[in-house]
């Protein structure tokens, strides 16, 4: 039995979460201490959380008071809530939380049944629980709890450099696919930026995009992550970074981008797409000599089909690199030149000379995936910005505002050209 601890501040986002899912009929409260369940079984969030207040300070240092706990037994345990209930009480007792105001949770969203506890770390007086090997001490609890109800032992799952990576499976556990994509992405590519980011992602059907804010007075700056199909809509409810680890977080992300900057080198890259180019007869041909040379490239569209953005996603080398760092003859104007033109005029393509190889790199010009344009994928063509018009909404993600989700030169040179289709404006 796998647990997972989450330590956290807002209350009403752990118990949101979990009343999404009653409320949807993929969950089901099995029991609680202290607080006051609904006889109908509807979760009235608000009043959740007046009841677990009333067993808090109404002032107090600790500044993350919410354990939020998922029990996760291995799929071949096939258990009554009954058995769930009785599990979750005596992994309380034993963790020291036996006593403290919870709910009881079972999840039924995915094939794998697993429970979820919300309880706080802190007694009536304010005072802190005991947290010290707070992990440790969970990890010897779930072994204990294996070995006395003869359950199957189920391990984390770890993540290896030659897993491969896969585009999330709807009918699987999003959260759990996001999450160990994410953490991948993150530990085998480079990239500079979040529109570099958000390429790569994109490969595997996720979508990243930035949320800055004020709470109580301070600045927000995260990240928010969704999962989509493969036309780019979203197709479950946004998680914050804080829900999938630190390893998604905008502080981990943005580190990855100085890092990365030190670290790559264009001129393999480089040296591939300009040989491609060079032999290539259109834009369908391009893509698929760049996927036989182990290269995806991401194309970004204005409404007028004109290329605007494009990327490269060598997994050669590990890198994603916007098409201007490679040099201004791949640059979203040359490829658009290049190939759209001629396709639209039926005109043959001319060759490019392959450049010598350099190791510089250029001003970044990196998009965003998230500004509502198609973009292509292998050629084939994805709406990574738009969104379902299923309305999903995250906790608490109302108190803040979108941040930088497109590339400003890249936006300006769309407004550009809608205003040359307009035409000029005349005053009289």
């Amino acid at each position: 039995m796998v647990a997972k601890i989450s330590i956290g501040s807002s209350l009403y986002g752990a118990l949101a979460y979990n009343g999404e899912k009653m409320n949807n009929d993929e969950g089901r409260v099995l029991g609680a201490n202290k607080i006051i369940l609904p006889t109908d079984g509807h979760i009235d969030i608000a009043r959740m959380v007046e009841n677990f207040n009333a067993f808090m300070p109404k002032t107090g240092k600790t500044k993350k008071p919410v354990l939020h706990i998922s029990l996760n037994p291995h799929p071949d345990d096939r258990l009554s809530e009954q058995q769930y209930e009785i599990l979750a009480r005596e992994y309380l007792d034993k963790l020291g939380f036996g006593e403290q105001p919870f709910i009881i949770y079972k999840h039924m969203d995915i094939d794998r049944h697993h429970i979820h506890i919300v309880t706080v770390n802190v007694n009536e007086q304010g005072k802190r629980l005991n947290q010290d090997f707070l992990y440790r001490h969970s990890k010897k609890i779930t072994t204990e709890l294996e070995e006395k109800y003869n359950l199957h032992k189920a391990q984390r799952e770890k993540i290896t450099p030659d897993m491969p990576i896969r585009k999330v499976d709807p009918s699987g556990d999003i959260k759990r696919q996001v999450a160990n994509t994410v953490k991948m992405v993150g530990m085998r590519y480079r990239f500079q930026t979040i529109g570099e980011y958000n390429a790569v992602l994109s490969l595997y059907n996720i979508r990243c995009e930035q949320t800055d804010g004020r709470v109580n007075g301070s600045e927000y700056h995260g990240l928010v992550y969704f999962a989509t199909d493969d036309e780019g809509k979203t197709i479950a409810t946004p998680f914050k970074a804080s829900c999938l680890g630190k390893f998604a977080s905008r502080t981990a992300i943005d580190g990855r981008f100085e890092r990365a900057k030190e670290k790559i080198d264009v001129a393999p890259t480089k040296r591939k797409v300009a040989e491609v180019m060079a032999h290539s007869i259109d834009k369908a041909d391009f893509i698929a000599k760049l996927k036989v040379r182990n290269i995806d490239v991401v194309f970004r569209y204005t409404d007028e089909e004109r290329i605007y953005g494009v990327t490269f996603i060598d997994h050669g080398t590990m890198t994603v690199l916007n098409g201007f760092r490679l040099g201004k003859e791949f640059s979203a104007n040359a490829i658009n030149d290049r190939f759209n033109n001629a396709e639209a005029t039926n005109t043959p393509v001319a060759s490019v000379i392959v450049a010598p190889t350099d190791t510089g790199s250029q001003p970044d010009t990196t998009p965003q995936l998230s500004d509502g344009h198609q973009q292509t994928i292998g050629g084939q063509r994805q709406s990574p910005g738009s969104h379902s018009t299923t309305d999903y909404t995250l906790p608490g993600l109302d108190l803040f505002q979108p941040g930088q989700s497109f590339n400003p030169d890249e936006e300006e040179f769309r407004r550009r050209m809608q205003r040359k289709k307009k035409g000029p404006r005349h005053r009289f």
